[in-house]
């Protein structure tokens, strides 16, 4: 069966495609001048002084969607575009956050984040000419209040996680988590509630 473009007789930019969930491709001057907006404001906050929270915060604001009060995330941070990653009051995210915000990225108030975690909106065809002809898609990832994902956990395209509940260090979560539950593992799977003793 013939691969057909996804884009053939539609007049949408690659970019209004991108945030509508179709099929895109990336190598588009559009995205890629954001993406380079977003590399040298992620390369200015990685590189910041410590001691200059105020100048931190500065570069925040300019490269993230929305970012809430008493926020902390310690660099290195990685973004593909920033401005489709919110996050909440009162969130700790620790160093090496990997957010491929290609999708809406929302993190909740009062989320505590281990290191190294990805959360990854990016989706590719499964169907080998559509991939080799560069198209993807993205899907968006939603993480409640008072979520505490362990380090190096990987976060999948689509996935809800609920208020309150855990992830474990390393899980890769494939499907929605609900919640005030401790989901570990890969693929992640829910092994007990919060309020268990």
């Amino acid at each position: 069966m013939a691969f057909s473009d996804p884009a053939e007789g539609d007049l949408r930019s690659m970019r209004e495609r991108m945030l509508a969930g179709d099929l895109y491709r990336g190598a588009d001057p559009e995205l890629e001048a954001e993406m380079r907006q977003a590399m040298v404001l992620t390369k200015a906050f990685n590189d910041s002084d410590p001691q200059d929270p105020d100048a931190r915060r500065k570069l925040l604001e300019q490269l993230l969607g929305s970012i809430g009060a008493d926020v902390d995330i310690r660099p290195p941070l990685h973004v593909d575009y920033g401005s489709h990653l919110h996050v909440g009051d009162r969130t700790f995210i620790n160093f090496g956050l990997m957010a491929l915000d290609v999708a809406q990225i929302r993190i909740g108030q009062d989320v505590l984040m281990g290191p190294n975690v990805q959360l990854l909106t990016p989706t590719h065809p499964i169907a080998p000419e559509p991939r080799r002809a560069k198209w993807e898609a993205a899907l968006p990832i939603t993480i409640g209040d008072n979520v505490w994902i362990g380090g190096m956990a990987v976060i999948c395209p689509g996935v809800t996680i609920g208020d309150n509940s855990v992830i474990g260090a390393g899980a890769v979560v494939t499907k929605d988590v609900p919640a005030d539950v401790v989901a570990v593992g890969n693929p992640a799977r829910v092994v007990r509630s919060v309020h268990d003793e």
